[in-house]
């Protein structure tokens, strides 16, 4: 082992064979050089303080439900934050590490009779991943519910209060600060009885079900909604619904999903959404901006 492994697995588990094929929910990517699931906060803090000061290259994930990857090998360092997954509820004040699964979250939060998290319910992503885009379904979002978020800034840990977070629609100061570490958050939520929040959860997801392509390799939605429309209406007027490029799908059930049907790469995905917003430019005049964040393409 190298010594940068060595250091590595003093703090996690840690992997040289994996793909962001296989750790990402459209299933693509390639070889990463070096991948830890850190234990704790203080793991990611020593962590990230060694690739810093040695000038070593990284990427933090969760879920990877919201992320496209290129095929060529990432040769710095994947930290995972699935394994900081704690959380604490007191009264209706919440406590939840970046690592939690947002849907396991919401159970337990309707388990409990609180209510505000209920349109996290179905979003196959991790409580990180939601505050980074400051997430949201169903005219709600994560800047609705939270109060602050602990960020790991160079070296420091820092509570960081909403008023800071620059929260807008699927937007956050995170995206503009990519080596800033989203690691946990407090949120507020209000009572209510939990059989009436888990009527409307499932409600919500026999919808999606319904309405997506939740059985297919995806990143959720592609772009998010111009303002007081929707972006599948554009993608269906253009016709684009249907369309194929190797491996890449534009899907027939929901057209501002784009999945992947097998052997489908990022190249692939971003011509078509690169086409798809130089069409809608072209036609509309607007911008279709991308959800979806892409990395190391």
């Amino acid at each position: 082992m190298s010594m940068l492994s060595d250091f590595l697995s003093q703090y996690g588990e840690y992997h040289n064979d994996l793909y962001f094929k296989d750790l990402t929910t459209i299933r693509m990517g390639g070889h990463i050089a070096h991948f830890i699931y850190p234990n704790t906060i203080d793991d990611v803090q020593h962590i990230v303080r060694y690739l810093r000061s040695e000038h070593i290259d990284f990427k933090v994930i969760g879920n990877g439900s919201n992320l496209v990857c290129g095929e060529s090998e990432y040769e710095g360092v994947v930290i995972c934050l699935k394994k900081i997954d704690g959380y604490e509820i007191n009264g209706e004040q919440v406590y939840a590490e970046a690592g939690v699964k947002a849907p396991l979250l919401a159970n337990v939060l309707a388990k409990n009779g609180l209510s505000g998290f209920e349109f996290a319910g179905s979003i196959p992503g991790d409580v990180g991943g939601l505050l980074y885009m400051n997430a949201g379904a169903y005219k709600s979002d994560m800047s609705a519910v939270v109060d602050e978020v602990l960020v790991l800034k160079k070296d420091e840990l820092v509570w960081m209060k909403k008023d800071e977070l620059e929260y807008a629609y699927r937007s956050s100061i995170f995206q503009r600060h990519p080596h800033w570490v989203v690691l946990a958050c407090r949120m507020s939520l209000v009572k209510k009885d939990s059989d009436e929040i888990f009527d409307l959860m499932n409600d919500r997801l026999e919808r999606r079900k319904a309405s997506q392509p939740l059985d297919k390799a995806s990143c959720g939605s592609c772009f998010r909604n111009p303002e007081a429309d929707f972006a599948w209406k554009y993608i269906d007027e253009m016709g684009y619904r249907g369309y194929k490029l190797n491996g890449i799908e534009v899907s027939e059930k929901h057209s501002n999903f784009i999945v992947n049907n097998g052997g489908g790469t990022a190249a692939d995905f971003l011509k078509v959404v690169y086409e798809i917003q130089e069409k809608a430019k072209e036609k509309y005049g607007i911008k279709l901006i991308m959800e979806v964040e892409k990395f190391n393409c």
